[in-house]
């Protein structure tokens, strides 16, 4: 599994991992079932802290994105639980983001075709 992890950003590299991993289940590059690297591997490819990665694999797994299991490590979940429902930390996001885009200008119309955008290339992509 290839990380693109951006060490000069703002946004913790644990978030980071857990953003690219719950958009490569969004886009298709990982599967249902599939086996995630091993903490210790992921650590030793991206060059990070342990500890890190277990932060970020924890979050996964709190949030039923992945499971996990001492013989067969993290594994992409079958079926995510809250289809059709997005948490309250989502829907707070998804506000920020709304008033970011009304700040830059952005027409409601300018914002759903992006917003239309971004679901269609992200659906395409399995």
């Amino acid at each position: 599994m290839l990380m693109e992890l951006d060490f000069s950003t703002d946004v913790p590299i644990y978030l980071q991992i857990r953003n690219q991993v719950v958009m490569g289940i969004a886009d298709g590059r990982l599967n249902a079932g599939e086996k995630l690297p091993t903490i210790r591997a992921l650590a030793v490819e991206t060059g990070i802290n342990m500890m890190t990665v277990s932060k970020a694999y924890a979050l996964l797994k709190q949030e039923g994105y992945i499971q996990t299991d001492r013989r067969s490590g993290a594994v992409v979940c079958g079926e995510i639980s809250s289809r059709g429902l997005l948490s309250p930390k989502v829907q707070q996001s998804l506000k920020l983001l709304t008033a970011e885009a009304v700040l830059a200008g952005l027409s409601r119309q300018d914002f759903l075709e992006l917003c239309t955008q971004i679901y269609d290339e992200t659906e395409g992509a399995k």
